[in-house]
């Protein structure tokens, strides 16, 4: 792979397709899985394939299609991923020359509108992907859509929104030498975003690789951990509730999930704390802290 940032992308899409696929195949009888790079992939399609070996049962009497569109796609190394997926009936892999903005003719060619679709796009240094390309992988039932950015973009999330996909999810991955990138997650389900969000903390640390939130103002670098230091997500909260003034546990949950790098979960672990510190109030004032709970300041 390119470098430890690359290795972070890569396990980020493999544990998400982990979740998606078997999820996709129980659902239909066809699914798409799409990659489109700008530039050289480096192995990764290859690698993103290979999760597939996990569940080859799945694809018996099912059709999943697996286009890869980059600028001089390695057929070679993906006829081997093939074989060694031992062939699978079910599977199709198509290698296509082209780049990001070529994915929506190959998925139309793919009849992959109207059934569950994935799709990671990799710009390379490139500029965002065109509207009509996000909104081709939209048109997916359900679609989700995971894209690679270069440095830190601030006009994705309307882009996606625009495209038609009601939640979003981002995180900047920072390297030691201060280089960045951007990923964001697509979709239009909850359980998606939760899946997206538990995959992007559980993957390994690689070589200094930390988060940062791009919407913490103060721009804090976050260990990748399975509890990740709470400080920005509580400074987040404080910030979102003296704008609101009062918010329920399952709205809070879900400002977390869209609005933050964090999870829902650790949402109410923040929460908890601040009621404990008394900097929060609640009501009722006891119980579980149920998702009907009002917070205020």
């Amino acid at each position: 792979m390119g470098g430890p940032i690359d290795d972070v992308v890569r396990e980020i899409l493999v544990r998400q397709l982990d979740a998606w696929g078997p999820a996709a195949l129980h659902r239909s009888k066809r699914a798409t899985f799409a990659q489109a790079y700008g530039g050289a992939p480096d192995g990764l399609p290859e690698a993103a394939l290979r999760v597939f070996d996990e569940f080859t049962d799945l694809l018996r009497g099912r059709r999943l299609t697996a286009p890869v569109v980059a600028p001089s796609p390695d057929r070679a190394a993906l006829d081997a991923v093939y074989q060694e997926l031992d062939r699978p009936s079910g599977l199709d892999i198509h290698a296509v020359e082209g780049g990001v903005d070529t994915l929506p003719a190959v998925l139309t060619a793919a009849s992959a509108a109207g059934a569950p679709l994935l799709a990671f796009l990799d710009t390379a240094g490139g500029p965002q992907p065109a509207a009509g390309t996000l909104a081709a992988v939209a048109r997916g039932k359900p679609a989700e859509l995971l894209l690679a950015l270069a440095g830190v973009p601030r006009d994705h999330r309307a882009a996606l929104a625009a495209a038609g996909f009601p939640l979003v999810a981002d995180v900047e991955l920072v390297a030691r030498d201060g280089t960045a990138r951007l990923v964001a997650f697509a979709t239009g389900a909850g359980k998606s975003l939760d899946a997206f969000k538990d995959a992007m903390w559980a993957v390994d640390e690689y070589a200094g690789v930390r988060y940062r939130d791009p919407q913490d103002p103060e721009g804090h670098l976050l260990d990748i951990s399975e509890r990740p230091h709470p400080g920005p997500l509580r400074r987040e909260l404080l910030a979102h509730l003296a704008e609101v003034g009062r918010a329920t546990v399952t709205d809070l949950r879900r400002f977390t999930v869209t609005d933050t790098v964090y999870r829902a979960a650790d949402a109410n672990r923040v929460l908890t704390s601040l009621l404990t510190a008394g900097q929060l109030t609640r009501d009722p004032p006891t119980g579980r802290l149920g998702g009907d709970v009002v917070i205020s300041t």
